[in-house]
């Protein structure tokens, strides 16, 4: 079914670009560079009606085909954790401190500097 959708998705993509190519525009068109006109082709229309038309509904082929195989693409893929069921984690013991070997009597403040003289 994706590999179908994924060559109909991939043939509508080069119809789309061609169409548009073959449009006529501001005296630029692909069609014109061939030696011939378009409007000689499909009428006194030039297909302007025809291009605008085909070029509608492969758009809308394209779109429907991209989402298609983007909801094709997400089903398909599974999480990682899926299915798993949740295991606690498990936490080394904790090491109770030991008493302190042997705490100062007193702590030496360390001795002041004297204060820097202000310059004037």
């Amino acid at each position: 079914m994706q590999s179908l959708l994924t060559v109909v998705h991939i043939i509508t993509c080069i119809l789309l670009i061609l169409v548009v190519l073959i449009q006529s525009g501001k005296g630029a068109e692909i069609s014109a560079s061939f030696g011939g006109s378009s409007q000689t082709i499909f009428g006194s229309s030039g297909g302007a009606n025809f291009f605008t038309r085909l070029t509608t509904a492969l758009a809308a082929i394209f779109m429907v085909t991209s989402v298609a195989l983007t909801m094709l693409a997400n089903s398909a893929k599974k999480s990682l954790f899926e299915g798993q069921t949740a295991v606690p984690a498990q936490s080394a013991p904790v090491a109770q401190p030991s008493a302190p070997a042997a705490a100062p009597a007193e702590a030496k403040a360390p001795a002041e500097a004297p204060a820097p003289a202000k310059a004037q």
